[in-house]
C-alpha cells in the first residue's frame, strides 16, 4: 500500500454492517481517497489499526477485500470496540495497515492444509481460507477445525456448511458448553476433533488461531501425533498499538508480535507459551 507515514491514518468509510452475534459485528469499509483504495493490498494474516476518532485504536484481522471492499469482524469487548459497534453505515473511521507477517500459503502449496481455530479466532483465517478454496487444484485434503463455547456463537456457519461439500474438505465443528448434540456438531473442545481429522501428517501445513491455552496445547498434541513442529503456524494476539514495533507493548519474548507477527512458526514461540505473564 503506497502510505507517507506508518503512523497515520488514512480515512474510511463504514459501508456496511452486520450484527453477527449480540457482541460481534462486521465492517466493509472503502477507504475515501481513491488512490488510497487503489493501492492497498494485504498479505493473508496481516492485520491494520483501527482507529475511532476521539477515542482510540485496535487491531483487527483483514478477512478480505481490497482498498474499496475491505471486510473485517470485531468483537466488542473493551472501550474502543464497545465505541465501535455503536457506529452506522456512512461514519467515518481512520485505517493504519496492512501490519504484520501472513500465512504460508506459497510454501504450503501441494501439501495438505488444517486450519485450527476457536472463538473469533476463525476470523484471521477466513481469508486463507477463501483462497484455498479459490485454489483448490494447488493444495491437497482441507481440514477446517473450529470450536465455539455455543453454537449461537458460531460465526458464518452456512459458509461452513458450503466447504463441508467441496472435494477432498473435512469440516469439523464442536460446541465446549453446550449440552445438545447437533447434526454435524461435537461436544467438547478443539481436541475432540483431533482424532476425527483426515490429513497427511508428514505432508501438511497447519494454521491455528484462538486462546494461547488452546494453540499450546493443540500445537503440542500435533506434535505429539507426528506433524512437525515447523509446518505448525500460529496466530498471536497482544496489546498492539504502534504495529511496528516501537512501543513495546507486544513483546513476546525477544519478538514483536506486531513486526515480527502475528503469525510464527511453532518452534520460534513454543519455549514462551507457557510462561506466565507472556
Amino acid at each position: 500500500m503506497k502510505t507517507q507515514n506508518c503512523y497515520l491514518p488514512h480515512e474510511a468509510e463504514i459501508l456496511e454492517r452486520v450484527q453477527e452475534t449480540p457482541d460481534t459485528f462486521t465492517w466493509k469499509l472503502r477507504f475515501t481517497d481513491p488512490d488510497v483504495a487503489q493501492h492497498y493490498s494485504f498479505r493473508h494474516g496481516q492485520f491494520n489499526m483501527l482507529y475511532l476518532y476521539g477515542v482510540g485504536e485496535v487491531a483487527i484481522s483483514v478477512m478480505s477485500g481490497d482498498g474499496s471492499n475491505l471486510w473485517h469482524t470485531i468483537r466488542a469487548v473493551g472501550r474502543v470496540t464497545k465505541a465501535m459497534m455503536a457506529l452506522p453505515a456512512g461514519s467515518h473511521i481512520g485505517v493504519r495497515g496492512p501490519f504484520g507477517s501472513s500465512w504460508p500459503l506459497d510454501h504450503a502449496r501441494g501439501k495438505d492444509i488444517v486450519f485450527v481455530t476457536a472463538g473469533l479466532g476463525c476470523a484471521p483465517v477466513m481469508s486463507s481460507i477463501r483462497y484455498v478454496v479459490a485454489h483448490r487444484a494447488e493444495f491437497g485434503r482441507l481440514v477446517i477445525m473450529q470450536s465455539v463455547r455455543h453454537r449461537h456463537e458460531s460465526l458464518w456457519e452456512p459458509q461452513y456448511e458450503a466447504w463441508r461439500a467441496l472435494p477432498d474438505t473435512q469440516v469439523l465443528l464442536t460446541a465446549s458448553r453446550d449440552k445438545t448434540r447437533w447434526p454435524h456438531w461435537e461436544l467438547g473442545r478443539v481436541g475432540v476433533l483431533l482424532d476425527k481429522a483426515d490429513y497427511a501428517k508428514d505432508n501438511c501445513v497447519v494454521m491455528m488461531c484462538g486462546p494461547d491455552a488452546m494453540m499450546r496445547d493443540t500445537a503440542s498434541t500435533l506434535v505429539e501425533l507426528g506433524v512437525p513442529g515447523e509446518s505448525v503456524f500460529v496466530s498471536l494476539e497482544r496489546n498492539m498499538q504502534c504495529a511496528v514495533g516501537h512501543c513495546g507493548h507486544c513483546q513476546f519474548g525477544g519478538k514483536f508480535v506486531c513486526k515480527d507477527g502475528p503469525v510464527f512458526a511453532w518452534p520460534a514461540v513454543a519455549p514462551f507459551m507457557s510462561v506466565k505473564e507472556f
